[in-house]
């Protein structure tokens, strides 16, 4: 038989024990189990770690990869600039004052031309001279009628003094006096009739002379000497009054609201680097119906290197506006618009339409579309597709 007392260990606890000095056997047995659970737990536990650092080690890599397979794209975050308004616009030189010069006269063969084009010439300068020849002989003819008439005149009222000596004596009776008295009002009026036609001839003769209407530069010169000219052979020399250039510069309707007469600009002729500045004097009234555009006419003084009939462009001032300013290669377009992508904030490529403003020195003015707080790319928009992924780089870094 055995049996079983409690013994008091050295640390004053109480354990049961056979006779023969060994722990009871449900005390090992509970022991032992509660070891393995122990262990069980532990070996569980250090699997789910492992698997955890495994998980998230791969998804880090994962991730790594996909960063660094990423391109890198430069963007930049314009927000919002005051810039001064500008309207860019293009058109052809003219004169300010463009004067035809042709003949008034009854023409005839061009003897002499003492200008050419290019020339200044003041008010009443002969441009060209006509053949007066039979003109000048019916003037001589006429200035002869005068002398002619004069006589006639002269003898009348010397008969007139005479009869009303003899009048007085009963010599002439006044029926006679009244008679001569007419007659030498007669040869009066033709002496007058005379020097009339005379005028009249010599005013024609001067009309052979072209002379300049107003002072000016010479434009055109469209005759030679020997050619015939009449009233209908058109403008022989065309002139700028004052010498006084403009530029018709073509603005679209949406831009011509904003002109008014004043405001500067600055025009530089095609093949020049030379910039002019003038002054809008007149803005159209009128829209084009065909192509919905109207003309802006800037004065501008007179330079050599300004031609009429060239063509140039015109930058004018149109006030101030407070927009993002980007770059032109920010800038992208195709059949449904002017867009940009935007980065998001998973770094993937958005396409943004965006409307365009003007155009200036330092960018395009987006008058919608953007805020100027997004990431915008900056170049290389044209090789990226919507939603792509991006490693997004400042400008300047």
């Amino acid at each position: 038989m055995t049996y079983e007392s409690e013994i008091m260990s050295n640390k004053g606890e109480a354990v049961a024990v056979s006779l023969d000095g060994e722990p009871a056997v449900a005390e090992r047995e509970a022991r032992s189990r509660k070891r393995l659970y122990i262990v069980i737990a532990l070996v569980v536990l250090a699997a789910i770690v492992a698997a955890y650092l495994l998980l998230t080690m791969g998804a880090e890599d994962e991730a790594a990869d996909t960063g660094s397979q990423a391109p890198a794209i430069t963007v930049v975050s314009p927000g919002r600039t005051t810039v001064a308004g500008e309207i860019v616009a293009t058109g052809v030189l003219a004169a300010r004052r463009d004067a035809p010069v042709g003949v008034v006269g009854e023409g005839g063969r061009v003897v002499s031309i003492p200008v050419e084009a290019g020339d200044w010439v003041r008010q009443g300068q002969v441009l060209a001279v006509i053949d007066r020849s039979v003109q000048s002989q019916q003037a001589r003819a006429a200035a002869a009628q005068i002398e002619v008439a004069q006589a006639d005149a002269e003898l009348a009222q010397s008969n007139l003094d005479r009869s009303l000596q003899l009048v007085e004596r009963g010599f002439v009776s006044q029926a006679d006096v009244d008679r001569l008295t007419a007659t030498r009002d007669a040869a009066v009026a033709r002496v007058r009739v005379a020097r009339a036609q005379l005028d009249e001839l010599q005013a024609r003769n001067a009309r052979l002379n072209i002379v300049a209407p107003s002072a000016g530069l010479v434009l055109e010169r469209n005759v030679e000497v020997g050619a015939t000219v009449s009233a209908g052979s058109g403008p022989l020399f065309r002139l700028a009054r004052g010498g006084e250039i403009e530029m018709l510069a073509q603005v679209g309707e949406e831009q011509l609201t904003r002109l008014r007469a004043g405001v500067s600009a600055e025009v530089t002729p095609v093949g020049s680097e030379q910039t002019f500045t003038g002054q809008v004097w007149q803005v159209a009234p009128t829209i084009d119906a065909q192509n919905r555009q109207g003309t802006a006419r800037i004065a501008l003084s007179y330079d050599p290197a300004l031609r009429p009939g060239g063509f140039a462009t015109a930058r004018i001032l149109s006030g101030t506006t407070t927009a993002p300013l980007l770059p032109e290669s920010a800038v992208l377009s195709d059949d449904d618009g002017s867009f940009v992508y935007v980065v998001d904030a998973e770094n993937k490529v958005q396409r943004t339409p965006v409307r365009t403003g003007m155009v200036t020195s330092e960018g395009v003015v987006i008058e919608s579309g953007i805020t100027g707080n997004e990431k915008i790319v900056l170049r290389a928009g044209g090789f990226l597709t919507e939603g792509e992924t991006v490693n997004p780089r400042p400008a300047g870094q």
